[in-house]
């Protein structure tokens, strides 16, 4: 079994470093490019933000695998536990960004109010607060608790600091073992919350986009180079927050059934949370990176179609759009609530 996870090791430690390489990236382009104030990229600097501690408790994991301190248990047992809280924040702030998401890809199709455009951020703001809240509140019952009972004297396999490792629960102490069911507990329902939100939030924005395609008349083509990436966006990022934490779900639910960790099935769960568990702060920087190239690119192509169109061709243009019949789309969307 050392070998197995010593091998666990070496693949956290490289994910954990590629994740806060991405994570920093993201926020020292938001930073320096002075986009903290967007609607838009300021929801991605706090989930980068959470990302990137989270990848740091991964990476502080791997190396106390190798290198054991005086108190080792108490160590391991308080890291795990704050990795638990920052993963539980980047759960609520993935939600965060995704409601933004959605709010921008509306706002790009229809011109919403004034006072539903100020409703939705203003709603976003308090998502963002409590995004941040609500994970101290669920993770102190375990840190007060775990550490005054010691439930970590029985965190004692050699594998205890890595961070896929969800521990074993004390039969010695009540306490500890309703603090251990309490942990992987709260990591399945927000674990489960997250997905059902953010798939709620995808078809509306699904059904959304396929309305507003079906009633298009005339648009521009940099308005509509935004809305397709902006749709783009609305998509990757679920996909990435499935890929990375659905092995870690159907581990931890996995061992509640069957706590013997040595099983195949286990261990190769194992294997796959320790490549993507900590790898969305890497993911969310490429989804980023790409769909701002792909925003270029297209801009500069619309740009470049308008220098060569003739006037013939923008007069032909301008009289087939002037022809379509004209719909109630966007009134209907903009009249309906958020």
């Amino acid at each position: 079994m050392y070998r197995i996870y010593s091998a666990i090791e070496w693949i956290q430690f490289f994910t954990a470093t590629m994740s806060i390489i991405g994570s920093s990236s993201i926020m020292a382009y938001a930073v320096f490019q002075n986009l903290l104030r967007s609607p838009e990229v300021r929801p991605l600097f706090y989930l980068s933000f959470f990302n990137l501690w989270l990848g740091l408790c991964w990476l502080t994991g791997s190396v106390l695998y190798r290198h054991a301190l005086k108190n080792q248990n108490v160590a391991c047992y308080n890291l795990q536990i704050t990795g638990q809280l920052f993963y539980i924040a980047s759960f609520f702030y993935t939600v965060n960004y995704a409601w933004h998401l959605y709010i921008d890809l509306k706002g790009k199709m229809y011109s919403m109010s004034h006072w539903a455009t100020e409703y939705a951020y203003r709603v976003g703001r308090i998502g963002t607060i409590l995004s941040g809240l609500l994970p101290l509140v669920l993770v102190i019952p375990v840190l007060s608790l775990g550490n005054y009972t010691e439930c970590y004297s029985n965190f004692n396999q050699s594998h205890r600091c890595l961070l896929l490792h969800t521990g074993v629960p004390n039969p010695n102490s009540s306490i500890c073992t309703g603090l251990y069911f309490y942990g992987s507990g709260v990591f399945q329902v927000t674990f489960l919350v997250t997905v059902i939100a953010t798939v709620v939030l995808l078809l509306k924005a699904c059904v959304l986009y396929k309305k507003y395609t079906s009633c298009l008349t005339s648009v521009s083509d940099q308005k509509w180079a935004v809305i397709s990436v902006a749709k783009q966006r609305m998509v990757l990022y679920p996909v990435v927050f499935f890929i990375c934490w659905t092995p870690a779900a159907v581990l931890s639910t996995s061992k509640l059934i069957d706590p013997e960790e040595h099983t195949d099935f286990h261990i190769i769960l194992s294997f796959l949370q320790a490549l993507t568990a900590v790898s969305q702060g890497l993911l969310n920087c490429l989804v980023y990176g790409r769909t701002q190239q792909m925003l270029s690119y297209k801009k500069q192509v619309t740009r470049c179609d308008e220098a060569t169109q003739t006037l013939l061709s923008r007069q032909q243009k301008k009289f087939y759009a002037s022809i379509q019949p004209t719909t109630t789309c966007a009134d209907s969307a903009t009249s309906t609530g958020l």
